[in-house]
């Protein structure tokens, strides 16, 4: 798997309602829209929670792939499936319960016994599944800008 940079920037930039453009800091990646379900969005683009959901589903699917890979083993069709579930706190603010993920993929008959070991391994290499699990600390700065007509 590549190698991840120690840090990355990424922006989103208001285009109206609540979608958003989002630009990442590599020029080989495509902007993409992100945008709120209706009725408070459109529903041009994901939310932030299908987004994260999919991010751990591409982190383990990836993770797998890659030891199968180094195992030297081949993997036919692989399908991911994330279920999210929501649930209101103590203060009544909708949060993500639970994820699970359900990785579907085929590999010849003979192969399965030797897989054994990466399926044990891969989820401690997925980057975003295990820093979720463990907690990320998010520090959050707000700058207002003065909209004073001249």
């Amino acid at each position: 798997m590549s190698s991840e940079p120690e840090s990355f920037t990424t922006i989103l930039e208001r285009s109206d309602g609540y979608r958003f453009k989002v630009r990442f800091d590599s020029p080989d990646l495509p902007e993409m829209m992100m945008d709120e379900p209706k009725p408070v969005g459109e529903g041009s683009g994901p939310n932030a929670s299908r987004l994260l959901s999919a991010a751990i589903g591409h982190c383990l699917s990836a993770s797998l792939l890659f030891c199968l890979a180094k195992a030297r083993l081949n993997v036919g069709r692989m399908e991911t499936t994330v279920e999210t579930s929501f649930r209101r706190n103590e203060r009544g603010r909708l949060r993500i319960s639970s994820l699970m993920v359900h990785l579907n993929l085929s590999i010849r008959e003979e192969d399965v016994e030797r897989s054994k070991r990466c399926f044990e391994l891969f989820e401690d290499f997925c980057v975003v599944t295990q820093s979720v699990r463990q907690g990320i600390p998010v520090s959050v700065d707000v700058t207002v800008e003065d909209k004073r007509e001249p």
